[in-house]
């Protein structure tokens, strides 16, 4: 009996509501001309990869920092016009960012 039986057996006059659909806006980043920076870095013995050069607004930047961790399941974060991730995820991340329009400059090793 699975859990869907036994709420049945429990509550036998309940009738199942449809689930309303909730639509999610599409936001559009701003595509810049200026390639984006994306370069690794060392801190304090762990590898980092550091994404800057958007012109955009900082609302639209956090929303590409969240899309990238979201894609790659790892940490990082939005600090000081940058994005921070947590190893080394350069080509993946150059990869995401070209799929979006954006041009992507690799620096560093």
């Amino acid at each position: 009996m699975d859990l869907k039986d036994q709420l049945k057996h429990l509550f036998p006059d309940h009738e199942v509501s449809p689930e309303e659909e909730i639509e999610k806006e599409a936001h559009e980043l701003y595509v810049q001309k200026e390639p984006m920076i994306c370069k690794f870095e060392k801190r304090k013995g762990k590898a980092t990869t550091i994404i800057e050069g958007y012109e955009g607004t900082d609302e639209d930047f956090k929303i590409l920092a969240k899309e990238i961790k979201t894609k790659l399941s790892v940490g990082g974060t939005f600090k000081d016009d940058s994005i921070i991730i947590q190893g080394d995820y350069r080509d993946k991340i150059m990869t995401i960012l070209k799929e979006k329009g954006f041009k992507v400059k690799r620096v560093g090793g």
